[in-house]
């Protein structure tokens, strides 16, 4: 490839205009104009203009979104994404697309996630693999992964490839998750509601005025959060706290309460910020944050509080113990499971208190 195939954004553009099919995600318009129902920005795209995404654009009246390419493909531990009580322990291969509907400045997937947005992510275009939902599925099995996952850009915005994807893997007993910012809309959940088994989601501040700045609306991740627990998917939920950004005591006291009254069982993952991206002058976040933060988790009345991404330095909050007699049911070091005590039936074996989550077979007190 020359080394200069995408020094413009019109080559970029090109490239990825080439790899897309029909939106199903889209209402259209008497004016020629399409109403995109993939995210909770709702652009209403005219044609030869692009929706906030910049990756979904109308041609001559229809919608054509991303379809057919991977951008990064990996097998990854599932507690990466992070997912703590759905088959903890298990592979989870992780696919992901170019673009996102948000704009943070402490991105650390920038280099796919703000491409057309950002001339500095256009380099995102050599990761393109062209690839068929049925290469990934198999690549699935050769890895011996039992979870699918969309991640690294944001997957609300690529639903329609995803769903192809996850149509697959379901028929092969894969399960299918998305690691997600929680713009979502109604339709764009119960599009996906017959393939996805779980939902990651970013709860990134309480200021709806920190949510413009990274181009979102507060209101819309709260509604999804409420929504996808509604709907019986398995929610965890991950605050990055950042220095200077949502790290008061107030505001962590604030998500700790609303997830707390969706439902206590909701996992919670704070976690730490690395320098970054449009933020690098912004120091990394200290573990007695994180500790504080854990512990604000836990008063507020979650029953499962996470610090994440400073192994060894956050105490206890790596390890699940039991909501009840506060027995260690699953012991982690980073992302590597060293114990795994919940029995198969989701309980826990001293007291056969109900643990909440999706859960492995278990032989022996190890997986």
């Amino acid at each position: 490839m020359p080394a200069n195939a995408f020094s413009t954004k019109s080559q970029l553009c090109t490239l990825l205009d080439r790899l897309t099919a029909p939106a199903e995600l889209a209402v259209s318009q008497p004016d020629g104009s399409v109403r995109c129902t993939a995210c909770g920005h709702r652009c209403l795209v005219r044609a030869g203009r692009r929706g906030i995404c910049q990756v979904r654009f109308n041609e001559g009246g229809k919608l054509r979104v991303p379809w057919g390419y991977v951008a990064a493909l990996n097998a990854d531990p599932v507690e990466k994404k992070p997912f703590y009580h759905f088959l903890p322990g298990s592979i989870a291969l992780t696919f992901g697309m170019l673009g996102c509907d948000f704009h943070c400045g402490y991105c650390q997937n920038w280099l796919t996630s703000q491409a057309l947005r950002d001339p500095a992510a256009d380099e995102g275009a050599y990761f393109v693999k062209r690839i068929s939902p049925e290469q990934i599925v198999e690549t699935a099995r050769r890895s011996g992964a039992e979870v699918i996952a969309s991640s690294y850009n944001e997957p609300l915005i690529t639903s329609e490839w995803a769903a192809a994807v996850f149509k697959l893997a379901t028929q092969a007993g894969i399960k299918c998750v998305y690691v997600s910012n929680g713009n979502a809309t109604p339709e764009v959940l119960e599009y996906l509601r017959p393939y996805l088994a779980g939902m990651k989601i970013d709860l990134k501040s309480m200021q709806d005025k920190n949510y413009r700045q990274l181009g979102g609306v507060l209101k819309n991740v709260l509604d999804t959060i409420k929504r996808v627990k509604e709907m019986g998917l398995w929610l965890e939920v991950v605050t990055l706290v950042v220095p200077g950004f949502n790290d008061s005591v107030d505001e962590l006291w604030e998500a700790a309460r609303f997830l707390s009254s969706v439902s206590p069982d909701i996992p919670w993952h704070v976690t730490a910020f690395h320098s970054d991206y449009k933020m690098e002058d912004t120091p990394n976040t200290p573990a007695k944050t994180l500790l504080r933060a854990a512990e604000i988790g836990r008063e507020a009345g979650l029953r499962y509080v996470y610090a994440g991404n400073l192994p060894g330095r956050v105490d206890e909050y790596e390890t699940t113990f039991c909501p009840h007699c506060n027995t260690a049911l699953v012991e982690r070091s980073g992302y590597s499971i060293r114990a795994m005590r919940v029995t198969s039936r989701g309980t826990c074996p001293k007291c056969e208190a109900t643990v909440a989550g999706v859960w492995p077979e278990v032989r022996d007190g190890t997986r």
